[in-house]
């Protein structure tokens, strides 16, 4: 079976990207503001040293006469000198703090927005994209903007507005020595603009390259049970060392980029210094201007490419940072099916399941057609053996998947018609997820009204001895999967759907957890329709009627008893269960 190609999430377009920026930034102008005039002073506060040192050259030059005021002189240009860079590590030191305080804030924000998002997102969009492009932009991404506003952004903003003041300094002190200092402009320029023209897209590329390595990683790690049972092991190594590579040659076309454009720096800041040092040595030669400002042009030269040289390097994380950032505000822009606007409301909670047919992708279909129909109040148990569909029938029923063909109804309505979904068919599967806070915090996903009381009557008819106030790390620590399963039973019993289906929800326990799992089970289904996808077959002795699945088709169904005295596919399941458990 090939696989499908992947067609990653959308990445936001450069407009889009700034308006996104723009829309994010409103309602903190007061923050904005404050930042920027903090910066500005800072950069002032730099400028005032080169002119200051080019004084201190001056009355040193004019020799002992005038030794008292010399020395007067002097001690007040130190004081100046020290009192500039006093200022300037003040101003620099609150204005790091205030940007990175807009730019964690505008990034919460972005990040919410993006995990709202992607919570409900199709999951058919996400599994085209693979699962990996996904956690690459919620994690990675995320990653390089937060280090790009803790450090490159406030140095961008510092670095910009001292290139801007120091060219005024320059200009100020001498046009003769301004024009000088400007001859390596050309290069400036003309490097600059292949450097922004050529960074853009290979920045981009590396971060899709990023992510597409990562999904593959992803998708082997948590597919290797099934990838060592179909013995894919070289298939999937092989596209992992494909994966691997194209990302290491995206990263060294970058870097490669990156010394090229280091090299024209170079030559531009060695031409600049020589012709302000030629023009300097003309002018004061014929007392144009004194030693001190030929010395002072010199020095706003080399502070001028100090923080040229940081801005046009930091660019490289702006850069980044930005294709980062278009690539969240992608996710954040991904058109989310309709949600249906009419009153439809089923009549009871009887299950049809219509001509259901389903691919993932291009590859073959996993489901042919498949029937089925569950009474108001009937427990379903689907067996059968690994790749035989039973996961994609449980989301397909659940609406978490769309399928390729046919319909599920609820009580004659399709689950496409129904405005509340979860009102009325909840899924939980062997992977359940615990989120950081307190038991009654996790619970309340499923009722966000609930009271105390609500919630501690559904522990208990669980038979869960945990406390509404404890902190969910002692569930991972101390209890294990079994807890966790048993608060998704819980928010189950919460939510009261019509319809429920567990996808092997008690297979991650061991035997004793199974057990308990088992019981619980039981009691949150009971007066439910409910599809039970089975792992262990004692859910399907418990079950009204067992359907078995192979290759996407039903092929048999009926009660557990019936079906193993007809000696079919069932019996044959049961067997090997027996068999497994006997030798266990």
């Amino acid at each position: 079976m090939s696989a499908a190609p992947r067609q990653l999430l959308p990445i936001a377009t450069a407009a889009r990207t700034r308006a996104a920026v723009r829309e994010l930034l409103r309602g903190h102008g007061g923050l904005t503001a404050a930042t920027a005039a903090v910066m500005t002073l800072a950069a002032l506060a730099v400028v005032l040293v080169p002119p200051l040192l080019g004084r201190v050259v001056d009355v040193v030059v004019e020799g002992p006469d005038g030794a008292d005021d010399g020395r007067a002189s002097l001690r007040l240009l130190a004081l100046l000198l020290l009192g500039a860079l006093l200022a300037r590590a003040a101003f620099e030191g609150v204005g790091v703090v205030l940007t990175a305080r807009l730019g964690e804030t505008v990034l919460a924000r972005l990040r919410e927005r993006v995990v709202e998002r992607a919570l409900r997102l199709p999951i058919g969009v996400v599994e085209r994209a693979g699962s990996g492009d996904l956690v690459q932009r919620t994690g990675g991404d995320v990653a390089v903007i937060s280090q790009a506003i803790r450090e490159a952004v406030p140095l961008l903003v510092l670095c910009t507005l001292d290139v801007a003041l120091t060219v005024a300094g320059l200009a100020v002190l001498d046009w003769r020595l301004a024009l000088a200092g400007l001859a390596p402009l050309p290069l400036w320029v003309l490097a600059t603009r292949w450097y922004l023209r050529a960074s853009g897209p290979r920045y981009a590329a590396e971060r899709v390259a990023d992510g597409v390595a990562t999904g593959s990683l992803v998708d082997t790690l948590g597919g290797s049970a099934t990838i060592r049972a179909l013995r894919l092991q070289r298939r999937h190594h092989a596209r992992l060392a494909r994966t691997s590579a194209d990302a290491l040659t995206a990263s060294m076309r970058t870097r490669t980029m990156q010394a090229r454009f280091g090299y024209l720096l170079n030559a531009a800041e060695g031409l600049g210094v020589l012709s302000l040092l030629a023009a300097g040595f003309w002018l004061v030669r014929a007392d144009a201007v004194t030693i001190g400002a030929a010395t002072a042009a010199v020095l706003y030269f080399l502070r001028l490419f100090s923080p040229l040289m940081q801005l046009l390097y930091l660019l490289d994380e702006a850069q980044s940072a930005g294709a980062a950032l278009a690539r969240l505000v992608g996710v954040v822009d991904v058109p989310l099916d309709p949600t249906p606007t009419g009153g439809a409301v089923p009549r009871d909670a009887a299950l049809a399941v219509r001509g259901l047919r389903h691919a993932y992708g291009d590859d073959e279909e996993v489901l042919h057609g498949v029937d089925l129909d569950l009474a108001p109040g009937e427990r379903v148990a689907v067996v059968g053996a690994s790749g035989a569909g039973k996961t994609t029938l449980g989301t397909l029923v659940a609406g978490v998947r769309r399928p390729t063909d046919g319909e599920v109804r609820i009580g004659g309505v399709p689950l496409d018609d129904l405005p509340d979904l979860r009102r009325h068919v909840v899924l939980v599967t062997q992977e359940v997820h615990v989120f950081a806070g307190t038991v009654a915090d996790n619970l309340r996903l499923a009722r966000p009204g609930a009271t105390d009381a609500e919630l501690r009557t559904a522990l208990d008819r669980l038979g869960v001895g945990l406390a509404l106030d404890g902190d969910v790390a002692d569930i991972h620590t101390e209890v294990g999967a079994t807890q966790a399963q048993l608060l998704a039973l819980a928010r189950l019993l919460l939510a009261d759907p019509a319809v429920a289906v567990l996808d092997e929800a008690t297979a991650e326990a061991g035997s004793a957890g199974a057990r308990t799992l088992e019981a619980a089970a039981e009691t949150a289904l009971a007066g439910r329709t409910a599809l039970v996808i089975a792992h262990r077959l004692t859910q399907a002795v418990a079950a009204d009627r067992v359907v078995v699945l192979d290759r996407g088709r039903v092929v048999e169904q009926g009660p557990h008893d019936e079906l193993v005295a007809a000696g079919g596919p069932y019996a044959a399941l049961w067997a090997s269960w027996r068999g497994a458990r006997t030798t266990g």
